[in-house]
């Protein structure tokens, strides 16, 4: 091992793409591997392309690829792709025919919870697929009210806007998930998890956040400090294994495994049953900052 050198254990696997056999060639002097390589860019072509913590359809769901999203891939093996999504760094395992060589530059973001694309400009022809809220898309023509997108299909036009416009209340990007079943590791309108909802809500402002709610907990925003003091209407707050938004100063609103959908209770009610199962209530306060 070089001088200097860290550990494996010190880099967190789940946003740093190292093994013992392989790592990231930006890695080299971090981390110790058997061999360092380049990524390739693909780019994410189907609704949702689920990630995984191993090659295997069986291994849990860690998380998901959203259409549009690029994802560095470094070892592709057996039709698996070991990779990183540019969107989150996160590092997991996709199914390769869900990802495509050629990269398009995305022009407009889904801003519809769903929304789906036509073989044509009709609403009367078969959908070739169904994209969720934050799905980056090419447009390349316009016909009446749709708008055709790259490599195929057309859209309605408003359920897009342009790369880069923002929904500056979360809380209300939150609250149109209402009813979405809860989905471990997911992150879009046909199931979504507790930190894939504030991540998705938050990325709607224009708020990156990172991925996981041990992620979260540490670097999103500023923190406040548990003294009492009541909670405010935008607060972030974290439980053991656990995240949820504040509507007010009483309400949570949440992706919870308990309920198994996305819901709005007393913060009271959820702090309770936590501190039975988990031996703690609320662990941490954040404040969403933007730039």
């Amino acid at each position: 091992m070089k001088d200097g050198m860290k550990l494996d254990a010190e880099l967190d696997p789940n946003i740093n793409p190292c093994r013992p056999d392989l790592a990231a060639a930006h890695l080299r002097d971090l981390v110790a591997a058997e061999r360092y390589v380049e990524g390739s860019r693909r780019q994410a072509v189907r609704g949702i392309v689920p990630l995984r913590g191993r090659p295997d359809e069986t291994a849990p769901q860690t998380s998901e690829l959203i259409y549009g999203e690029t994802f560095v891939v470094y070892e592709e093996k057996d039709g698996w792709a070991w990779g990183q999504c540019e969107a989150d760094g996160y590092v997991g395992y996709a199914r390769a025919g869900g990802l495509s060589a050629e990269v398009i530059e995305p022009t407009h973001r889904v801003s519809a919870l769903r929304c789906f694309v036509f073989p044509e400009p009709s609403v009367k022809t078969a959908p070739l697929k169904a994209l969720s809220l934050g799905a980056r898309v090419a447009v390349t023509d316009r016909r009446d009210r749709y708008l055709r997108i790259a490599p195929e299909g057309w859209v309605h036009e408003t359920a897009v806007e342009p790369v880069g416009s923002v929904t500056p209340d979360y809380l209300a990007t939150a609250r149109r998930f209402l009813g979405v079943p809860y989905l471990w590791g997911g992150r879009s309108s046909l199931g979504i998890d507790c930190s894939g909802l504030v991540q998705v809500s938050l990325g709607a402002a224009g708020i990156r956040v990172q991925r996981d709610t041990y992620l979260q907990r540490d670097t999103l925003g500023d923190s406040v400090p548990l003294d009492g003091r009541p909670l405010e209407r935008g607060d972030i707050v974290f439980f053991p294994g656990h995240v949820g938004m504040m509507l007010d100063d009483r309400t949570l609103l949440h992706s919870t495994a308990y309920w198994m959908t996305v819901c709005e209770e007393p913060v009271a009610d959820v702090a309770a049953r936590t501190l039975e199962s988990e031996g703690a209530g609320i662990v941490a306060v954040r404040r969403p900052t933007r730039g």
